[in-house]
């Protein structure tokens, strides 16, 4: 069954190492100051790597979703009525640490916990819809969005709060140092010459999606319309993606059709780039093929040269990030950036914010595996 019914977010709500709140994250995004300090929640001694993006105060991750759920359903103006209704789609990592002490199982691998998690904030939360849970890496939030904008544009579910949330912590901050793909030189530079890797970041988000139907019947604000999804797999390499960004091209493709959009109507791409020199190349080669001799001129950053590679919970901040500025009628820059690369041929947004063009905005996710999402945004 096709989708026929307009998908709306009413209410959002996340915290970084920018700040608590919407406005914080705004106003971070838009200043371009890098959020990346030394890392004092654990011992970095014998690291190569010793910084990240990091919120000194936080809470423990249930905590904190909790909290991040409960002020996204309040800026949507849901009461305990609409809550009992809400489905619940968490993205995170997992594991004993993300649970409250009390119930926190003693060891065991990260998977089995977060259906553990997911019932938990459902509860404290009061939302008495299905729970799914994702843990797919890097694109498990922006699928969980798919999902949802999938379930209610086709009528099964008029209302669902997605959240994900991953705080950085020892053992991901150690296999990403081992593996040398975090930034020796301490900054994220997507798309730039001299680019040296990532850098993680904390994140907890949560998003409200609705009908439009639902959303007028109460009266809703509309924060952005989910206008089209695609998701894609090249399966071309366990840790890299095809050279030539055949899956990123197909979801983007995907997204345009399901919103009927011509490519020219995208204002701004919120880049998946995570300052590596191979995946950037190959998500530049996407923009190539899926936007031709334009791809040069549609205005481009990744915010994660900002905040941070937050994993599970990356595609709902920077879908976040995305609805915000382009509300906001100013596009974010791409910090840390050296001077142009041969292989990135792209309009990087470099010195300052710029105006936005169109209402319209891609933001952009890939995993390892060959996994690859696009969510198609639109200012109300």
């Amino acid at each position: 069954m096709a989708e026929r019914e307009p998908v709306r977010i009413t209410g959002v709500h996340a915290i970084s190492a920018l700040g608590r709140g919407a406005d914080a994250l705004l106003a971070g995004v838009l200043a371009g100051a890098p959020a990346f300090t030394p890392v004092r929640r654990f011992d970095t001694t014998g690291r190569r790597v010793a910084v990240a993006a990091t919120l000194p105060e936080v809470g423990a991750l249930a905590d904190e979703l909790t909290d991040a759920v409960d002020h996204a359903c309040r800026a949507a103006g849901l009461d305990r009525t609409h809550r009992a209704g809400a489905a619940l789609f968490l993205a995170t990592h997992g594991g004993p640490h993300s649970l409250p002490a009390p119930t926190a199982p003693g060891g065991g691998d990260a998977g089995p916990e977060v259906p553990v998690l997911a019932g938990h904030l459902a509860r404290r939360c009061g939302l008495g819809g299905r729970t799914r849970t994702y843990t797919t890496a890097c694109v498990s939030a922006s699928t969980a969005v798919a999902d949802a904008a999938t379930l209610i544009g086709r009528g099964d579910l008029d209302r669902v709060v997605v959240a994900a949330g991953y705080l950085v912590e020892p053992d991901q901050y150690a296999l990403f140092d081992a593996g040398r793909a975090l930034a020796a030189d301490g900054a994220v530079r997507p798309f730039s010459a001299g680019r040296k890797g990532l850098l993680l970041g904390d994140a907890v988000v949560a998003v409200v999606l609705e009908s439009a139907r639902a959303a007028a019947a109460r009266g809703a604000p509309t924060v952005a319309t989910v206008a089209g999804w695609g998701r894609a797999g090249d399966a071309y390499h366990p840790c890299q993606p095809h050279p030539e960004g055949h899956g990123l091209a197909r979801a983007v493709e995907a997204a345009l059709r399901r919103a009927g959009l011509p490519a020219a109507a995208v204002g701004y791409v919120n880049a998946n780039a995570t300052g590596t020199p191979y995946s950037d190349a190959s998500e530049a080669a996407a923009l190539g093929r899926v936007f031709g001799a334009v791809a040069g001129r549609i205005p481009v950053s990744s915010t994660k040269s900002v905040h941070g590679h937050a994993l599970e919970a990356s595609g709902l901040l920077e879908l976040v990030v995305t609805v915000l500025t382009v509300g906001h009628g100013k596009l974010p820059v791409n910090a840390g950036w050296l001077g142009p690369d041969d292989s990135c041929p792209l309009d990087v947004i470099t010195d300052a914010p710029r105006p936005a063009p169109t209402p319209h905005a891609l933001t952009l996710n890939a995993a390892f595996g060959g996994a690859n999402t696009a969510l198609l945004v639109s200012a109300p």
